[in-house]
């Protein structure tokens, strides 16, 4: 056997296999109506940042929120809109021919749909409606579409100390841990981190029976939840106060271990918190300000979990409502919806500092960023 040939043809795999990989970055938009786009799809050139359309769909109304199966060939979005029940809807995405097709739609029973995700099997799609407090879980068929609901909870009870944002429950987001063993919902409205047990072999994934809560501070508005790659540490981002809980969950319950402000000492209200995202090295998080900031709260992650600040970083835009890190770990890409835009950063893999890449991307009032490789 010629060790040289074998190893310069596995050499040529290895390149061959690299070279060949793609990032598409899928975008939801607030279109009103039918007469305009409403999932956009571009493709991201992991050299340079560059955007560059591919496709789009308007078969949605108001995609406020989307997410991209494990194994990239199906798209789902929730049409965040003011009806007697929202929707969510299926899409299927062939990198190869750059096309989506949309595939079905199904009622939530809830209104104004604000999240969707799917677990790792891609055999379970979660949502959250904020106005109509629910959380349903629907399963997925094998051509991606979605069937009907198999489980359905409205959470009639709770409220928070600010009356205009806490009259009642709001659910907020529904988040698998990394092992797909655990299911964590915000509850915004009545300042409450919800836990459930999730097992993907049975009808009813979300065990009802077994699940818990916690209470976080009075007034702070959970919104968005990450984890730590292990699965140990949990991130909530509050909307209302402008502030990262972090919490412990090495035994699989929540322990808040810090407590920490997305903004300057200057910012001492209307600070509309958003998303929150860890770096996929694990060294740094980031975090979203609406509001009067508009920026990317920048912090190094220590041995022991909790956050350090190291900066911010103005998005160049208004109301950034979601962002997203590529899988290389090279860009962050935000949604600004009413400047309407797009802004793509560099990040710096040792500081974790933020550098804006080319012009902002005009879209119809952006709301969600997902971004996935092929």
């Amino acid at each position: 056997m010629n060790f040289k040939k074998v190893s310069l043809f596995l050499s040529f795999l290895i390149f061959t296999s690299l070279y060949s990989q793609r990032e598409f970055v899928f975008f939801g938009s607030y279109n009103w109506d039918k007469s305009s786009e409403a999932v956009y799809v571009y493709e991201l050139d992991t050299e340079s940042g560059k955007l560059t359309k591919v496709t789009s769909s308007s078969e949605v109304i108001n995609p406020g929120y989307i997410t991209v199966s494990n194994d990239g060939k199906y798209v789902y979005a929730s049409s965040d809109a003011k009806m007697p029940s929202g929707t969510v809807s299926a899409f299927a995405f062939d990198a190869d021919k750059k096309s989506l097709t949309f595939l079905n739609q199904q009622k939530t029973g809830g209104e104004n749909p604000v999240y969707v995700n799917v677990d790792k099997s891609g055999k379970w799609l979660i949502n959250a409606t904020y106005n109509i407090p629910t959380i349903s879980v629907f399963p997925i068929l094998e051509n991606g579409k979605i069937d009907s609901i198999a489980q359905h909870f409205t959470f009639t009870e709770g409220s928070g100390v600010d009356p205009k944002r806490q009259d009642k429950a709001h659910t907020h987001s529904a988040v698998f841990s990394p092992d797909y063993k655990t299911v964590l919902v915000a509850d915004l409205g009545a300042d409450k981190i919800l836990q459930y047990p999730f097992d993907a072999t049975q009808k009813q994934p979300l065990i009802d029976s077994q699940s818990t809560f916690i209470n976080t501070k009075p007034g702070s508005g959970p919104r968005h939840i990450t984890f730590s790659k292990d699965g140990k540490l949990v991130y909530s981002i509050e909307e209302l106060a402008g502030m990262i809980s972090v919490y412990d969950f090495s035994e699989n319950k929540l322990k808040e271990i810090q407590r920490i402000a997305t903004h300057t000492d200057k910012i001492k209200e209307g600070f509309e918190s958003s998303d929150v995202h860890i770096s996929p090295d694990g060294k740094f998080l980031y975090a979203s300000n609406r509001g009067k900031e508009n920026n990317i709260a920048i912090f190094k992650i220590k041995e022991d979990g909790t956050l350090e600040s190291v900066g911010y970083q103005s998005v160049k835009g208004k109301h950034p409502r979601t962002f997203a890190i590529d899988e290389t770990g090279k860009f962050i890409i935000v949604t600004n919806v009413n400047s309407q835009n797009v802004t793509v950063f560099k990040r710096n893999l040792q500081t974790g500092l933020l550098k804006k890449v080319g012009k902002p991307v005009k879209i119809n009032h952006p709301t969600c960023v997902k971004i996935k490789m092929y």
